[in-house]
């Protein structure tokens, strides 16, 4: 396997050089790290710009690829996507793009308002209207969609995990029932451009609550859209996540099916954290666990569509 490269930054100082040169240079142009993400290397430069690298050749095709769906989603979600204003190689084989920065903070550390769950819904509407054949032609990968049974099984096992550590009520799991499970099967033929990635740090949220963009769609497939609800789940909380899907036409059923994929997929990520398997932060681990599995009003699988 091809060791990853850790840029210093000396190289991110003389490569926002040559891409700003008119960028002030006391010392060297204003740049940053930022501390959330970890598949790139993220850089703030200076207040406008963000300046993202590719630490090896997979993420480098998926950066490439990132760069032309961003120009076929953003007629389609109502929410900004960061435009790139340089891209290139930062080393041999490894890409980078220079990003307008979208204003705002992260969804981690801001509440989403009323407006900002319309906002949401809007991007979950609009993802649904991206033109699938498109985005097939330029790389996007169909997969899948997930075996909730499978999950369900695994997360039993996770819950078990977490009571002996004082961590979790494995009771609860027991709302998920085989024949809910059987209900929540992925819909035939539902396959639509999917973020696949829609934790906090990847939505900016205004001081007033307000979706203003959405960051990284390197991970972004053809598949189960339900995996963008149970991103929100985790993200923004389970009744925020579901009232957005239902503003976007979404019904009972997928609405559920996202739920469920987030709250066995908390419970699997904990354990894996608290017997080393993982290297995510357990306050955030234990924040999306809290935020998927908040009540909501509809806790049951109903006729809806």
């Amino acid at each position: 396997m091809t060791q990853a490269a850790t840029p210093t930054a000396d190289t991110v100082r003389r490569l926002v050089r040559s891409l700003l040169p008119d960028a002030p240079d006391s010392g060297g142009p204003r740049i940053a790290p930022v501390a959330e993400g970890g598949e790139h290397s993220t850089w703030f430069v200076g207040a406008r710009h963000v300046l993202r690298l590719a630490p090896d050749r997979e993420a480098s095709r998926r950066r490439r690829r990132e760069l032309r769906l961003r120009d076929l989603v953003r007629p389609h979600v109502g929410v900004g996507v960061p435009v790139s204003v340089a891209h290139g190689e930062w080393a041999s084989g490894l890409a980078y793009t220079l990003d307008t920065l979208i204003p705002g903070g992260s969804g981690e550390g801001r509440d989403v308002s009323a407006v900002g769950e319309a906002d949401l819904a809007g991007l979950l509407s609009g993802l649904r209207e991206v033109p699938g054949n498109q985005a097939e032609s330029i790389g996007v990968p169909r997969v899948t969609p997930r075996s909730l049974e499978t999950l369900r099984a695994a997360a039993g096992r996770a819950a078990e995990e977490l009571a002996a550590a004082d961590e979790f009520d494995p009771s609860r799991l027991q709302q998920l029932t085989a024949a809910g499970v059987g209900q929540l099967a992925p819909q035939p033929g539902a396959a639509f451009l999917v973020h696949h990635d829609l934790k906090g740090e990847h939505l900016v949220v205004s001081g007033d609550g307000r979706v203003r963009g959405v960051l990284d769609w390197t991970d972004a497939v053809l598949g189960d859209p339900t995996e963008d609800i149970a991103g929100l789940a985790l993200a923004v909380g389970a009744p925020a996540a579901v009232r957005a899907a239902t503003l976007a036409g979404y019904g009972a059923r997928p609405c559920l099916r996202g739920l469920w994929l987030a709250r066995c997929d908390t419970l699997t990520r904990l354990a894996d954290r608290l017997r080393d398997r993982s290297d995510s932060p357990l306050p955030l681990l234990r924040t999306q666990l809290s935020r998927s599995w908040e009540p909501i009003l509809l806790e049951r699988v109903t006729d809806d569509a």
